[in-house]
């Protein structure tokens, strides 16, 4: 029987019009018996669909990320996967061919949240999986069905930190300005006969965690070569973060050093009978070298000791003036001298406080530190040049000092704790010769060019200074005194010949 049979038996002897008006009614009712039979297809399957265990891991701001999710229904067909762009999120979204899988990839970003630089919290978004279900009818008011799904990108953490600008104008006084960084190349020309000689570079950059709060770098260096008799003078310090002009303290300590051992290695008498001193200790054999040792050693104590004596001084004389605490100027000193004769380099330093000075052979694999770091009573503290009894007799500035004869070297390194302690993080590490090599490795992979006749190295260096350690923020000041990889022609080892560790 068809349908038109059927119309004639239920509107039998009705008018045309009633006719017209039931088939209406019917038709409606129909439809719309039809489309809650669908609903509740729809209702079931979303039901079904929205109990699937269906997630997508956490990614993590600009570190590289891509996950595919597998749909664990084989009746789910996705269509699309929307919430997320790759213009926006730095992340695409492709959905496999057969629909039973998506794969999201990329670097994810939330720059677009920031708005100038501010921080964002943690961020979910959803992920809206558009899909048909195989097997049912969709009415015709719904193309496609939806499944959201939360996808959260934890925000970078070096995004959180804040860098705010130092208040200089309400700064009270004494404001001693300072730069948020400091940076300097020094290029010492080759010799006459073309031999190129060492360089010398640094970079000093406020931490975080003064960026944060808008605190001045406590930090300093200061360099110098005296193209006259071939002299190199390295200092780095690092000014307490407790103490109010511990930034002031730091250069004062760092200039005050280097002018005065500047001043000692420009005096012809002293320089003739130190320089004579030195040779005169190479030439014994190590059975009979504490009295020429000594000799050496009471030159350090007039040149490298007493320049740090004087740092001393003058950090106590600013105090007066000011009518401040010297206690509030407290800083570390890291202090070295070195020149190459034609026996080999002679290295010597003076060391009060933390961080690492350290001769380092890439070749020879070998690495030495240039003193010890100098804990406080009590864990997490250390000894500053502005505490009297770092000088209060002779043997203990004595002990301070160090020097060393060696072939030749890689570098010689100094540095505040703020690059020590993330890259080392133990004291006893700073006598691993591995760690120097991973050091002296990643700055190279991340830029530094330490190479001859490198004016840019200064900013190269000054850039890897923002490497990214967790719970390290404080301020980073590295000095290096290196010869360019590019004139190493040999892979010969040193040795070192002669050394004296106290004094």
């Amino acid at each position: 029987m068809n349908i038109e049979k059927i119309i004639d038996i239920l509107c039998q002897d009705k008018s045309n019009e009633q006719t017209e008006g039931f088939l209406a009614f019917l038709s409606d009712k129909l439809w719309n018996l039809y489309n809650e039979h669908l609903m509740d297809n729809v209702l079931v399957v979303t039901n079904k669909v929205n109990a699937l265990a269906l997630s997508v891991p956490n990614a993590k701001e600009n570190q590289e990320y891509s996950q595919t999710v597998d749909i664990p229904d084989e009746n789910m067909v996705l269509v699309a996967v929307k919430g997320i762009s790759e213009e926006e999120h730095g992340l695409k979204v492709v959905v496999s061919e057969d629909g039973h899988s998506f794969t999201v990839s990329g670097i994810p970003s939330l720059e677009f949240l920031r708005n100038g630089g501010a921080t964002v919290p943690q961020s979910t978004f959803d992920l809206t999986l558009l899909y048909k279900y195989e097997g049912i009818e969709l009415p015709e008011d719904k193309k496609v069905l939806e499944r959201k799904v939360p996808f959260v990108i934890n925000q970078d953490p070096r995004k959180l930190w804040r860098n705010i600008p130092v208040d200089w104008e309400g700064m009270s006084e004494p404001k001693y300005l300072k730069e948020d960084t400091q940076c300097e190349y020094v290029k010492v020309e080759a010799t006459a006969d073309g031999t190129p000689q060492k360089d010398m570079v640094a970079a000093s950059k406020r931490g975080r965690s003064h960026a944060q709060d808008g605190r001045p770098r406590d930090d300093h260096f200061r360099m110098e070569y005296i193209e006259s008799n071939g002299w190199y003078i390295m200092s780095v310090a690092d000014g307490a973060g407790s103490a109010k002009y511990s930034r002031a303290g730091s250069e004062i300590a760092c200039n005050t050093a280097v002018e005065r051992c500047k001043l000692k290695l420009t005096d012809s008498k002293m320089l003739e009978n130190f320089e004579d001193s030195i040779i005169n200790y190479q030439a014994f054999d190590e059975d009979n070298k504490d009295d020429a040792r000594k000799i050496v050693g009471d030159y350090l104590y007039q040149i490298i000791g007493t320049a740090a004596f004087n740092a001393h001084k003058a950090i106590n004389a600013e105090a007066a003036l000011q009518k401040i605490p010297v206690k509030q100027y407290a800083t570390t000193l890291l202090l070295t001298i070195c020149k190459h004769f034609e026996f080999g380099w002679f290295v010597a330093s003076f060391w009060v406080g933390d961080g690492a000075i350290c001769l380092y052979d890439k070749n020879a694999h070998m690495s030495k530190i240039l003193g010890v770091p100098d804990e406080g009573e009590y864990a997490g503290q250390t000894r500053f040049l502005t505490m009297p009894e770092i000088f209060k007799d002779a043997t203990a500035l004595y002990q301070r000092l160090r020097f060393y004869i060696v072939d030749d070297f890689t570098a010689l390194f100094l540095m505040s704790d703020g690059v020590s302690d993330p890259k080392f993080e133990t004291d006893a590490n700073l006598n691993n010769p591995d760690k120097w090599d991973a050091l002296w490795d990643d700055l190279k992979e991340n830029g530094v060019e330490l190479i001859d006749d490198n004016e840019a190295a200064k900013e190269q260096l000054l850039d890897w200074l923002d490497f990214w350690a967790p719970g390290n923020h404080d301020d980073r000041t590295i000095a290096i005194l290196y010869e360019g990889e590019n004139n190493v022609d040999s892979p010969e080892t040193i040795r070192i010949e002669q050394d004296s560790e106290n004094m």
